[in-house]
């Protein structure tokens, strides 16, 4: 498994923000399709984001407007920006990646072969 490290998850209020990032290693972002999953419990999981190595991203609907991808290909690092933040927001975000896929960034979490650990995010009323 290509190591990938989240972090920023948090407690916030409704309305607030987060950054949440990703640390990879052992492979290379900027060619690299990469994206943000979420699992509430009960729930399937879900994909929020995604980036392509060509840095073209996609966002699943629930989010438009609110949630930003991005990436720094100099640091190898995954990003997302999360405003506006919604209780059913609520989750366990996961960052995957799927090396060396320049042209697609598919928000179908079946799509990713390699997950990091996971971290919470916590939206109260």
């Amino acid at each position: 498994q290509v190591p990938l490290v989240e972090s920023g998850g948090g407690s916030v209020q409704a309305g607030g923000s987060l950054r949440l990032s990703c640390a990879a290693s052992g492979y290379t972002v900027s060619n690299s399709c990469m994206g943000w999953v979420r699992h509430e419990p009960g729930k399937a999981r879900g994909g929020v984001a995604a980036i392509g190595g060509d840095g073209i991203t996609s966002n699943a609907d629930s989010v438009k407007g609110r949630f930003t991808i991005s990436k720094d290909n100099g640091k190898n690092t995954l990003y997302l920006q999360m405003n506006s933040l919604k209780p059913e927001d609520t989750a366990m975000y996961y960052c995957a990646a799927d090396p060396g896929r320049m042209y697609w960034r598919p928000l179908d979490p079946s799509k990713y072969t390699y997950w990091g650990q996971g971290t919470q995010v916590t939206v109260s009323s």
